[in-house]
């Protein structure tokens, strides 16, 4: 039986349009001329054409959140309590069987930007894919966004998962979910103007507030989900062990076997 392995990781980068303005990553990169006076000073009257070609290491430094490039939210992220009350989990108290499972790809480009998807639309989603829910799946939707990463638009484009969808797949054993949008829940710029006409300030992160109710994680800036048949793969998600946090990155990657 041969293995195939489906990226579906974002890389993390300069300049590219994955965040907000001002929330990207910096990255500053060291080559091995660079690097040169980094290494020198650990061993005293040590000089640069002693070593091979002149050349140190290569290095990078980087200023970033948890929440740069494809990474694992934990509950802590949502809320300080999950499970109607229990102290919610961090990045590294989460299970490690959720972040390895098969996965299950929800089809759902057809929705405008900014739709917030309800559990009519999974069940309906789950009937056309012939999938009935197991415990600990992952389930990945592919929205519009996945092909507007990168573009000045990516963190406006895609529907979003409002809490009755959340709640659906939560309820039925689901614990870690994904999305190739900027946000598991729909873009702040379409949710602000609900909020604008109704000021009903429930509609606001909806989603991840689920999390209150049924703690859970979910996978955000996925990549590459239309690689992904409906079903048959397994996601492979573990995150960084990052003490006390709010999320971890991960390469996260889904594993066919053919």
């Amino acid at each position: 039986m041969a293995r195939r392995f489906v990226d579906i990781s974002a890389p993390l980068e300069n300049g590219v349009a994955a965040d907000p303005p001002g929330y990207g990553p910096k990255i500053e990169y060291f080559d091995h001329k660079q690097s040169l006076p980094q290494i020198l000073p650990f061993f005293p009257g040590l000089k640069a054409e002693d070593l091979p070609d002149g050349m140190a290491w290569a290095i990078e430094r980087i200023e970033l959140t948890t929440h740069n490039g494809t990474h694992l939210d934990a509950p802590w992220h949502y809320h300080p309590t999950m499970n109607d009350g229990a102290r919610a989990w961090t990045i590294d108290e989460v299970p490690l069987e959720w972040c390895l499972q098969p996965g299950v790809k929800l089809d759902f480009r057809h929705f405008a930007d900014g739709y917030v998807a309800t559990a009519a639309d999974v069940a309906a989603e789950l009937a056309r894919i012939g999938h009935e829910l197991k415990p600990l799946d992952i389930v990945v939707v592919n929205t519009s966004a996945g092909a507007k990463y990168g573009q000045p638009d990516y963190v406006a484009s895609g529907c979003g998962m409002g809490a009755e969808a959340t709640l659906y797949l939560l309820e039925r054993g689901v614990r870690v979910t994904g999305t190739d949008a900027w946000s598991w829940d729909a873009p702040f710029i379409h949710t602000a103007r609900r909020y604008a006409e109704t000021r009903n300030a429930a509609l606001i992160w909806e989603g991840h507030k689920a999390g209150r109710h049924i703690g859970y994680c979910h996978i955000e800036k996925l990549h590459n989900l239309e690689a992904l048949p409906s079903t048959g793969f397994t996601v492979s998600c573990f995150p960084t062990k990052i003490a006390g946090a709010s999320a971890g990155w991960t390469r996260a990657v889904a594993i066919i076997e053919a």
